[in-house]
């Protein structure tokens, strides 16, 4: 196989263009090939002339004798590697009941996809709802405001990636192959196969919803099952190992494994953990504030045109230090996309960003956030960064009376109530009122904000325009908590592992789907798929 990268063509360039500009690289004259697309990205530093950037994979005859021929740097022979799920060892242990996988986001889908397909009849156990009950009461939560504590944004089939832009690029480095895995899977699960090489591949929620019910169908044709209202209540052990996993309060299920891919909001099942004898630490995490503008207005500045039909909406990625030593930055920016009352608890307010698969919004928003750490938290010891949580979540309720607090720009930098809006329209989900957002935040956070939102109006020209909209608070963006595994990813309590972004090894989609195969392939080192009982 021989390797392209670095095969540069205009943006409005045909597949025809494409292959010709194959051939006349490796210097091919007639000689048939195939070829496969592995990345796409776009150079618009040159905005009358932006150019699509290509790596792609040819198989071609007599590759030796072209690649003596054409000399080039960017061309070059590769071995493909596939992805290869690990067997059981000879000493590996006898499952006597199925695994319970605790949670269905993309961490416990996949880990539970894997499993069933080596045969191990997992159980997934889900405290939401299913993905289309689960839409239904989030929709009339956004309506009407009535919150269910254990199906919402947060909670429910797919986890909380599933009301996101469903962005899948991750920086998780990978030399196992389970982020093309992973991206597989989303195809073979009716995602669009571009996903498979463009640089920011994204899903949006309407499309995730469909995927996430087909892994499902799929996990259940081999042999797992899910139940749902099943929210977990307690772990029982028994001389150093897992005897069972209680839903509910009352009912029981009897396994030697349990994955916990929980997500990052399950605060109740956090402290249950901790009272449990789990080992568990606080950890950094990152708290701000929603920001929206105009698309047109982002793509102005990154493509030099208000519209693109070839490109769609521009995303923005923008980082700042403080002169106080913090650093701002962009977080799950969503293009053409809704602000979303992302709460999960009574009395507590949330935010978060949601795009559909079109992108097609008129604003765009992203969250701009800064890191805190155990030395910010209100209390020491392993929950302290819930406690900081929902300390924020409290005052932004308060501060909206229970609706998603707005505030302009210009008034966040007076700290003043802001009053009337200006050409810019909120698009958000859920109710929302006219408020001081900055009032909600520590005063070295909000200033910190004010001082990164000017420095990004100096690279994106118009970014600290006075009606530009702040809405917060927006308060998950990863868990504050790490539960502590060995390196087989176990964690001190025999039989329990740790998995993905509430576990605190992972940051969204992609990087929390391949922590699910990940911990799939630790069990499936551990035991055998001889499964007796249940």
């Amino acid at each position: 196989m021989i390797r392209i990268t670095q095969l540069k063509l205009p943006i409005q360039h045909t597949e025809d263009e494409l292959r010709k500009k194959i051939a006349k690289l490796l210097r091919s004259g007639t000689t048939p090939f195939t070829y496969e697309i592995k990345k796409q990205s776009l150079d618009a530093r040159h905005k009358n002339d932006k150019l699509f950037v290509y790596t792609v994979d040819v198989d071609i005859i007599n590759e030796d004798k072209i690649l003596k021929k054409v000399g080039n740097n960017n061309i070059m022979s590769i071995k493909s590697k596939p992805y290869v799920f690990p067997s059981s060892g000879e000493e590996a242990l006898d499952l006597e009941y199925p695994p319970v996988i605790v949670g269905s986001g993309p961490a416990g889908l996949f880990s539970a996809w894997y499993l069933a397909r080596a045969g191990y009849c997992p159980i997934v156990l889900e405290r939401g709802e299913e993905v289309d009950k689960r839409t239904l009461t989030v929709e009339k939560f956004w309506k009407n405001g009535v919150l269910d504590p254990d199906s919402n944004v947060q909670f429910g089939e797919g986890g909380a990636g599933t009301f996101s832009d469903g962005k899948l690029n991750t920086l998780v480095k990978d030399t196992f192959g389970r982020n093309q895995e992973v991206l597989k899977r989303f195809v073979e699960a009716g995602a669009p196969g571009e996903i498979l090489y463009q640089q920011k591949p994204h899903l949006g929620t309407d499309v995730l919803v469909h995927i996430v019910q087909e892994m499902r169908r799929q996990i259940e044709e081999m042999g797992g099952s899910f139940r749902f209202r099943a929210k977990v209540t307690d772990l029982l052990f028994k001389d150093g190992g897992l005897q069972a996993v209680e839903i509910n309060g009352e009912e029981q299920f009897k396994t030697q494994v349990c994955v916990l891919a929980i997500g990052h909001s399950a605060r109740d099942t956090f402290a249950m953990l901790h009272s449990r004898g789990l080992e568990m630490e606080a950890k950094a995490f990152a708290v701000g504030l929603r920001m929206e503008h105009p698309q047109k207005l982002i793509n102005l500045a990154l493509y030099g045109e208000e519209e693109n039909e070839k490109l769609g909406a521009a995303s923005y990625k923008v980082t700042h230090t403080c002169a106080n030593g913090r650093g701002v930055y962009s977080f799950c920016m969503c293009p053409g996309g809704y602000v979303v009352n992302a709460s999960s608890e009574p009395g507590l307010l949330a935010v978060n960003g949601m795009s559909y698969q079109a992108r097609d919004g008129e604003n765009a928003n992203s969250a701009l956030i800064v890191t805190v750490n155990p030395g910010d938290f209100p209390e020491e010891g392993p929950l302290g960064g819930i406690v900081f949580q929902r300390n924020l979540e409290r005052l932004a309720w308060e501060a909206g009376s229970g609706k998603v607090p707005v505030q302009l720009f210009k008034d966040y930098c007076q700290d003043r109530v802001s009053t009337t809006l200006g050409e810019v329209k909120p698009c958000i989900k859920g109710d929302y009122t006219l408020a001081n957002v900055r009032s909600i935040l520590p005063k070295e956070i909000g200033d910190s904000i004010l001082e990164g939102i000017h420095a990004f109006g100096k690279k994106l020209p118009g970014f600290d325009q006075g009606d530009a909209l702040l809405s917060g608070i927006e308060s998950r963006t990863s868990s504050p908590v790490r539960i502590v595994r060995d390196k087989e990813l176990l964690s001190n309590k025999g039989g329990v592992y740790p998995c993905g972004e509430g576990a605190g090894y992972a940051g969204g989609i992609t990087s929390a789907a391949m922590d699910g195969i990940k911990t799939a392939e630790a069990v499936a080192r551990k035991y055998h798929p001889k499964i007796l009982k249940n």
